[in-house]
């Protein structure tokens, strides 16, 4: 973290030490339960996590997303579950109503999202639109001065906790010449109609809180459209490019976490006589996850840096998530080996991180899909 601020480093301090001092205590329980801890979500809103990349005339911090992706890197180096709601509730909850809403739903919604004393979901899958999300077969047509809302989402994080406020959601609002318009709206929880399912039984991230979502005419008001009508596919895209920044970071983190718990086991671990660590072929498997930690941060942080100057920064997201993604599965892999046995007991973090990062490879945009933004910036056509 040698290109970090003195500001910068003393937030990754400081999250660090909360993630050693208050997360690790209590995550294998909450991964054994499948229990989201209110009391951590509520402590990350007191050090303002959720505020990080938020101006401060909403209750933000006035940071920028180094500092959200700085964070959330701590935080997954420990447990991913924790650090994908803090990801999930800034860029797939908070951050649509910053970037698109009218300034009475920022100061109606932001203050409580931003101090994580509320969280929202943002409903994009569905079980036919996946990667390609512009197939959404959710619908919401307009009846005198509501939404009437019909169909399904899937894999939606931090719809069901306590705190959650409401979902943002795509859904089809009409057609325009023979395509579809695309269209998002806020859909508070508790709507009529609108059903929270069972949570997932899920191989990983069990800490999180996952629901799939039905509507079965959930009526809002027609004020709940979230930035202009016909604009939803083209603008949650766009909050999907910062995302895959913020999953990097997790990424990251979680990669940095497999390689300090490989080494500090192969240095205690003694095998025919030595410790596992002075062991060449140890020693190899440790390098080539340092590099894959160093190379992944430095990704993420190229990225994060693009975007917060304002520049063009889809590619560089893609690149990052795509190289923190396989950091921190093939880590987790390794490490799991140098833990033998052990790697495959929950109960040492080793056997979470080999669960919880295959999703790193999925969630957010595919690995495919990665490789297709960034063979699209090569200027190959497909």
């Amino acid at each position: 973290m040698e290109d970090l601020s003195e500001e910068q480093r003393d937030l990754a301090a400081m999250v660090r030490e909360f993630a050693d001092t208050v997360v690790v205590p209590q995550a294998y329980e909450a991964d054994r339960t499948h229990t989201l801890s209110m009391d951590v979500v509520s402590q990350m809103g007191d050090l303002g996590l959720f505020g990080l990349p938020f101006p401060e005339e909403y209750g933000g911090q006035g940071g920028d997303y180094m500092a959200l992706g700085i964070a959330i890197e701590a935080l997954g180096r420990v447990d991913q579950s924790i650090a994908i709601t803090l990801e999930a509730g800034v860029s797939l909850g908070a951050m649509p109503i910053y970037r698109f809403g009218t300034e009475d739903q920022r100061q109606e919604l932001l203050p409580d999202l931003l101090a994580g004393r509320a969280l929202a979901g943002f409903g994009l899958t569905e079980p036919e639109a996946g990667s390609d999300a512009g197939a959404t077969r959710t619908t919401a047509r307009l009846d005198g001065d509501e939404w009437v809302i019909d169909g399904s989402k899937q894999f939606i994080t931090n719809s069901g906790t306590p705190i959650t406020r409401f979902v943002t959601v795509t859904a089809v609002t009409g057609n325009d010449d023979g395509r579809k318009e695309i269209s998002t709206i806020i859909v508070p929880n508790g709507t009529p109609g609108f059903t929270v399912e069972a949570p997932y039984d899920k191989v990983g991230w069990n800490a999180s809180d996952t629901h799939p979502l039905t509507f079965d005419g959930a009526r809002v008001p027609a004020s709940n459209l979230l930035g202009a009508r016909g604009t939803g596919f083209r603008n949650f895209l766009s909050i999907l490019d910062e995302g895959r920044i913020a999953i990097a970071a997790l990424s990251t983190g979680a990669a940095e976490g497999c390689l300090e718990a490989a080494v500090e086991y192969a240095k205690s671990r003694t095998i025919f006589g030595a410790a596992l660590s002075t062991r060449q072929n140890a020693q190899f498997t440790l390098a080539r996850m340092r590099a894959r930690v160093h190379t992944a941060r430095l990704a993420w942080h190229h990225a994060a840096r693009l975007r917060d100057a304002g520049r063009s920064f889809a590619e560089a997201a893609a690149i990052a998530k795509l190289v923190g993604g396989e950091a921190a599965m093939d880590n987790a892999r390794d490490a799991t080996q140098i833990f033998g046995g052990n790697g495959f007991m929950n109960e040492f973090p080793v056997a979470r991180h080999f669960r919880d990062s295959k999703i790193l490879e999925i969630g957010e945009g595919t690995t495919e899909v990665q490789l297709l933004v960034i063979a699209r910036g090569l200027g190959l056509a497909g």
